[in-house]
């Protein structure tokens, strides 16, 4: 994998000259972030300020000369274009997938070791990916941002609110190939197999009950607290 992660920061330096790559953090220690001059966010890598910019400006010069669609910096559009040559260079030596940037790589590699270095400062839990640990900090601030312009109802999730509103529409996508039957979210399909495998992943640590839903154990974990 590093050989890939080194294979892509060649490929980003020749498109960016005199641009810092992580493993010049160190060396940056003690000196000055690559500051916004708008919205005063700082970054440790110039090209990620650079990037950033384009929020505030709405400048995209570097358009795909195949779909027309426009990035900010140059290395985007060359990581964008491997879409429509289907080029996924970078490799899974463990169970051989493959991807279009190198991220992408880490971050599937983590289902592999079960690596999850992301943790919340409230309540300990942890996570593979820094987006779902921001995601799941809005269950401590109670921030529910997405909104369903059909009933109002807000969630904390994107996923949470377009599976919400299949309920609106009536669409379910998710369709189970053992008995047909279909539903609005992958995760209530991947729950419902579980009546056809047997299978019960949710362990009770009193009394070692198992169920096939988190939700079934929350509502059985009741009798032991109230019966107490």
């Amino acid at each position: 994998m590093e050989d890939k992660v080194s294979e892509y920061k060649v490929e980003c330096k020749k498109l960016f000259k005199q641009i810092d790559f992580p493993d010049d953090r160190k060396k940056k220690k003690g000196k000055t972030l690559y500051q916004c001059d708008v919205c005063k966010k700082t970054f440790t890598l110039k090209f990620n300020l650079t990037a950033h910019k384009s929020i505030h400006t709405g400048e995209r010069p570097y358009q795909c000369d195949i779909c027309g669609k426009a990035f900010p910096v140059n290395c985007h559009l060359t990581r964008h274009k491997r879409l429509h040559t289907d080029d996924k260079p970078y490799r899974c030596d463990i169970c051989g997938m493959s991807f279009f940037i190198g991220s992408q790589l880490t971050k599937h590699i983590r289902t592999h070791t079960g690596e999850r270095p992301y943790h919340c400062g409230i309540c300990g839990k942890s996570f593979s990916l820094s987006s779902t640990l921001y995601e799941h900090k809005r269950i401590h601030t109670d921030e529910r941002p997405y909104l369903c312009d059909i009933c109002g109802r807000s969630f904390s999730r994107k996923y949470c609110l377009t599976s919400h509103k299949r309920r609106h529409s009536g669409e379910k996508p998710h369709n189970c190939d053992i008995c047909g039957k279909s539903f609005t979210g992958g995760s209530y399909l991947t729950t419902h197999k579980r009546i056809h495998t047997g299978e019960r992943p949710f362990h009770c640590e009193i009394c070692g009950k198992a169920f096939s839903a988190s939700s079934t154990l929350t509502i059985h974990k009741r009798i032991h607290t109230e019966s107490r």
